[in-house]
């Protein structure tokens, strides 16, 4: 069984930062992309960022290019996602995603192996 972790939401103003955290931990497993994604009410789940271990290769998404930086450490399945300049359509609940398999993509929900419960993100004007 693989456990994925998030922390780090909250309520805070726009123009504040936020930091989030994932740990996937568990049985014996290798993870290959650690993402992250995210769901407003009434929308979508959509990419936002992820890490591809192999040559530390990060993909961002356009939406919060420049804002949001994603960083972490390989050893401990641990993954971060600072945001910076928030806005209040960044609001949503943020959910940690891993791929434990060598798939293509990153950036399609549809290729990631397990899911955490997600931490919400509230973003106030």
């Amino acid at each position: 069984q693989v456990y994925v972790d998030e922390s780090g939401g909250g309520l805070v103003q726009a123009g504040d930062s936020l930091r989030l955290s994932c740990t996937a931990s568990g049985s014996t497993f290798s993870t290959f992309v650690m993402g992250w994604f995210r769901q407003a009410p009434g929308k979508e789940r959509e990419f936002v960022a992820a890490m591809r271990w192999k040559g530390f290769v990060i993909n961002v998404a356009d939406s919060v290019k420049g804002r949001f930086t994603i960083s972490g450490h390989n050893a401990q399945n641990t993954v971060y996602l600072e945001m910076n300049n928030l806005k209040t359509e960044d609001t949503a609940t943020y959910y940690c995603a891993i791929q434990i398999r060598p798939y293509e993509l990153v950036d399609s929900s549809r290729d990631y192996d397990y899911w955490g419960q997600g931490t919400q993100v509230i973003v106030s004007s």
